[in-house]
């Protein structure tokens, strides 16, 4: 399977490492967008300055009513700046480029680490399973 970066993809930043792990485990890069957009629970991601963010994969209603479901899809990321370049040197001068271009305000951008299927459903400020933490440390 090729992988395709979604449709806004100066957005969001892609490391080689979360490429891989969506081809392990069959993760697109909308689902992966999907579950940064709408977590149903944000945590401080295990590596220092990230954040992680948990989405069933599907759920189901149970017997009281409430959402219940058996796999969920974690994905960590950071949040960092990123300006834009004026590059259209027909129309302004140098000055003026280089004016515009130190003033322009910075888009934030999502640098997408790692994804992951977990099997179960964890406990909200629990700690990764050992084999999870394993494999991150090694992209470090």
């Amino acid at each position: 399977m090729q992988w395709k970066p979604p449709k806004n993809s100066d957005k969001y930043y892609w490391t080689n490492h979360v490429k891989m792990k969506m081809r392990h485990y069959g993760l697109s890069a909308q689902r992966i967008t999907r579950v940064i957009r709408a977590p149903i629970r944000k945590e401080e991601g295990i590596v220092k300055n990230t954040i992680a963010v948990v989405q069933p994969q599907s759920t189901k209603k149970g017997e009281n009513g409430k959402k219940t479901w058996t796999n969920e899809i974690w994905v960590m990321y950071q949040i960092k700046n990123k300006k834009e370049k004026i590059q259209n040197k027909n129309v302004m001068d140098e000055k003026m480029l280089s004016f515009l271009n130190k003033n322009t305000q910075s888009q934030k951008q999502f640098y997408i680490i790692s994804a992951w299927r977990y099997p179960g459903k964890t406990v909200p400020g629990e700690g990764l399973p050992d084999e999870i933490l394993q494999e991150i440390a090694e992209v470090e």
